[in-house]
């Protein structure tokens, strides 16, 4: 063996050096993991900011302490302020000042009391960490840590630390917490004389108290004012503009512009577990202002109506930033008001605002082409029996019509062909959350406000939609996945586009959906919106939920949508409170206040296709359509029915009468082709449509055709399922039987289990009163037509 390692065997053979080195390493250790961990743990504020940092609200701890989340950035005056306070040497000691300590201590036993600490700026982070008391022992410890931490955290750092966990007297902790408490801004936003107050204040909190300690706390920052002065940091004018400043006063209250996007922040950050209490959003914070204001201004007209409760959000189209998010009027004072409730979030009846999302489904799937003819008559389905708004019919509707004046039995036809099954998977691909129980638990009467929606998610779906169409050339006709999404309030990182040939909903169905909703409308301009070229462009709709307890208007333009949601949280239904009367004037309103667009959304031509279409009834031509047009549909309108509306029918030679063969000679047969609804369609359709012919009947000498009986039952239909109410006086009602028939003048019979019950001319209804059970109606004409239908009168 070596020597040398002989030796140094030798050496640690002694006890004493063993023990010493033990001693060190134990040391060592200690010093290393003395620091706890994390070094401060107390619960802060929740704090939303808005996309420019400025201050949107703030919830207190749950502590009861006002603890704003650590910030990393220590403005330059407080950082002066502060070291030329408590200690001039921190950024060259290494933690812990042996001259201010020796300072102190010559002080402590000239005075006969503890004077002066002798502290390190390091130290009183230690302290705070911590919360150890001030004795001997303490203090040792103080520094042993103080020393620990400058190995770990840069000047900078430790300065943060101790501008976030100071006191600043009362239940405020932290320079950003007490500048907005007692100065209403943000840190970097207070002046010298501001700046030199806070600084004082960590060391004795307590000089903040109104009325108590005014003059020390003015001495101190004066005396404060002064040295800093005197170390050339500020000029002699500044330090005596400074002095003229007024000393903080009692504690001002926070800012709550978005008080309902706090509470969501809060809620969104304990279910997902988030670490960070502070949060930067998209919000713009003047026009979250603004908005709030348009929001109280119509909440005072409202609520003589007692509607109490409006809500609007604001989004940008591109990333789904939410701008402004106003959950609800803001009256906390007023607990009848309800106003801490969160519309925005809250699931309550779409009303109609879903019937687009239906119109551009059935234009994707080629089931229609935008101008198609939508049948508008008495309808039931199992017991259920639509209604029109205005309690009327057209008998027929193009679809987009349909959409822009919102009819519910054409839309309710619609869902009836696209299966209300499929349209339910579509609303929650599109992001729709809220539909929780299965779709059969809706049925039809999800496309009129069956189901639960939230305004949050249904503004998101529309804004998905704007930017399908706004990126379908950007993307060179191909679609991202990830465009459908709820909005945000806070963005993160964008992710690269994952580019697909085919969409959920094609570019060209959402063209033509915008177009029809473009068409809405106004309230209290009729359509005079269009002769003014300073008129904004923008695609809306409104919604209205059964009995009157929601009003909704959702509009949208190639940068924004809008949705506003008005009614009462505790579900109360009021006259007057529909979406066009009480959401879509505040709509309007808001979109004035934001940048007009430019451009319009471009026509998608690349997923379009150039057909011709039956002017009369929206489809595909066929063979008998004269009067066609070319027009650019989505492609999926390739596949689209033809039209069924028009056939070819034989005439007389005067034209005045249906013939056949078997009457007339072939040669005296007046071939034409002419545009024939169903008789119940019919029946409605002329009343509104003047250039409509209504067939001519037969001659009386000629065979009707077998497929062409001029006589329809509307209502009830075949298999209806009927409940018929108690009148007031406790005696069961009466169903009005209602059909329809080509010819003007002819009489129908109408029969019930084949007995005879009455008559009609020209106008057929009749008023019957049938018993609890199964039945069968027969209906015969003057020219022996017959028709029959059964149907059930429940008896509950």
């Amino acid at each position: 063996m070596r020597p040398g390692l002989i030796r140094i065997k030798n050496f640690l053979k002694i006890p004493k050096v063993i023990i010493i080195l033990a001693f060190l390493v134990a040391l060592s250790l200690l010093f290393w993991f003395c620091l706890p961990k994390p070094l401060f743990n107390s619960p802060t504020s929740y704090v939303i900011d808005d996309a420019n940092g400025q201050l949107l609200g703030a919830s207190i701890a749950s502590d009861g302490q006002w603890r704003f989340p650590p910030n990393a950035d220590v403005p330059e005056k407080f950082k002066q302020c502060i070291i030329s306070f408590e200690d001039k040497r921190f950024m060259h000691h290494p933690g812990f000042d042996i001259l201010a300590f020796a300072r102190a201590i010559k002080q402590n036993l000239r005075s006969k009391k503890v004077t002066s600490g002798g502290s390190t700026i390091t130290m009183q982070v230690i302290r705070l960490a911590t919360k150890d008391r001030r004795t001997v022992w303490h203090k040792i410890g103080e520094i042993f840590m103080a020393l620990r931490l400058e190995c770990s955290y840069n000047k900078n750092q430790i300065l943060s630390l101790y501008a976030s966990n100071a006191p600043f007297g009362s239940n405020v902790i932290g320079l950003d917490a007490a500048s907005w408490r007692y100065f209403g801004r943000s840190p970097d936003k207070l002046s010298w004389g501001e700046m030199a107050a806070m600084a004082v204040l960590p060391n004795s909190p307590s000089l903040v108290h109104p009325g108590k300690n005014r003059a020390l706390l003015l001495k101190k920052r004066n005396q404060l004012l002064d040295k800093l002065q005197q170390q050339g940091i500020i000029s002699s004018t500044t330090a005596a503009l400074a002095k003229l400043e007024p000393l903080p006063d009692k504690p001002l209250t926070l800012p709550q512009f978005a008080p309902h996007l706090l509470e969501r922040f809060k809620t969104d950050t304990q279910r997902h577990f988030q670490s960070s209490t502070r949060i930067s959003t998209t919000i713009r914070l003047t026009l979250q202002q603004q908005i709030n204001n348009i929001l109280e201004q119509h909440h005072q007209v409202l609520k003589a109506n007692d509607i109490n409760n409006i809500a609007a959000v604001v989004l940008d189209v591109e990333t789904g930033a939410t701008l402004a998010y106003a959950g609800n009027i803001a009256h906390p004072e007023d607990p009848q008001m309800e106003s801490d409730v969160d519309v925005v979030n809250s699931p309550r009846s779409p009303g109609s605002t879903l019937k687009p999302l239906l119109y551009a489904s059935m234009l994707h799937d080629g089931l229609i082409l935008p101008n198609s003819l939508i049948p508008d008559v008495p309808t039931q389905f199992a017991g259920y029996h639509p209604l029109n708004f205005d309690l009327g019919f057209d008998g027929a509707v193009p679809a987009s019509k349909a959409l822009s004046r919102s009819l519910n039995i054409p839309a309710v036809k619609m869902l009836h062909q696209f299966k209300y099954e499929r349209f339910y998977d579509f609303l929650h691909h599109i992001g729709i959350t809220t539909l929780k129980k299965p779709a059969d638990h809706y049925g039809l009467s999800l496309i009129l406000g069956g189901g639960e929606n939230t305004l949050w998610e249904l503004t998101g779906a529309y804004a998905d939609m704007a930017r399908v169409l706004n990126h379908y050339d950007k993307y060179k006709g191909k679609y991202d996945p990830a465009d459908y999404h709820n909005p945000v309030y806070s963005l993160a990182p964008k992710q690269k586009p994952d580019l697909q040939k085919t969409g959920l909903l094609d570019a060209g169905s959402i063209y033509y959906t915008f177009q029809a909703m473009e068409e809405v409308m106004r309230p209290g301009e009729e359509m005079l919106w269009q002769q003014f070229s300073s008129s904004q462009r923008v695609a809306w709709k409104t919604g209205t939920s059964f009995g009157f307890r929601d009003g909704w208007a959702i509009g949208i333009t190639p940068k924004y949508v809008v949705g506003v949601w008005v009614g009462n949280t505790n579900g109360e239904g009021r006259p007057g409170l529909t979406g066009i009367n009480t959401a879509a004037p505040v709509l309007f309103e808001i979109f004035r206040l934001l940048p007009e667009a430019r451009d319009w959304f471009e026509m998608p031509v690349g997923e379009m296709v150039k057909i011709k279409v039956c002017r009369q009834s929206g489809y595909r031509a066929g063979e008998y359509c004269e009067d066609t047009s070319d027009m650019w549909v989505p492609k999926s309108g390739l596949k689209a029915p033809v039209c069924p509306y028009h056939q070819l029918v034989h005439l007389s030679k005067d034209e005045k009468w249906q013939v056949t063969g078997n009457c007339v000679p072939p040669d005296e047969i007046v071939n034409k082709k002419w545009f024939v609804l169903p008789p119940s369609m019919e029946y409605y359709y002329k009343t509104k449509n003047y250039e409509y012919h209504v067939l001519p009947p037969f001659r009386p000498d000629c065979v009707q055709a077998e497929n062409a009986n001029p006589m329809e039952i509307i209502y009830p239909k075949d298999g209806a399922r009927i409940y018929v109410p108690l009148e007031v006086d406790g005696t069961r009602g009466r169903v009005i039987f209602n059909a329809a028939h080509r010819q003007q003048g002819v009489k129908i019979f109408w029969h019930l289990d084949d007995k005879y019950v009455g008559e009609t001319k020209d106008f057929h209804q009749i008023a019957l009163n049938p018993d609890p059970g199964k039945h069968q109606l027969t209906l015969v004409d003057g020219n022996g037509n017959t028709v029959h239908i059964g149907f059930e009168v429940l008896a509950k």
